[in-house]
């Protein structure tokens, strides 16, 4: 099973900007971080994306999860999963990095 995303996993939008994970839960994996669901909001800072005028990512839409691993209920996410950076006016502006997850699987 492909690793769980947490609060301390990396993620980075296509333009360098930080995601920064805020969980509707605050149950822990085994390394003490939330786990991640596509319910839980994302915020982008720090994108540079502007091709003739500034259109920062400024948060992710997420479209493919994990198919049965849940938590309270929500299918959780694991670096497996896809997520779409997006503009204020929801454009897409390409798929999520995810650069580092926790180092093993938490076992829900």
């Amino acid at each position: 099973m492909p690793l769980l995303l947490t609060q301390a996993s990396t993620m980075i939008c296509p333009h360098g900007g930080t995601v920064t994970a805020i969980p509707d839960s605050a149950r822990a994996s085994a390394v003490g971080a939330a786990v991640l669901r596509a319910t839980d909001t994302f915020i982008i800072t720090g994108c540079t994306f502007a091709p003739v005028s500034p259109h920062p990512c400024v948060t992710v839409d997420w479209v493919v999860t994990a198919q049965r691993v849940r938590h309270s209920g929500d299918l959780v996410l694991t670096e497996a999963s896809v997520g779409f950076c997006v503009a204020g006016d929801q454009a897409r502006q390409g798929v999520v990095m995810i650069a580092a997850t926790q180092p093993r699987d938490s076992g829900l």
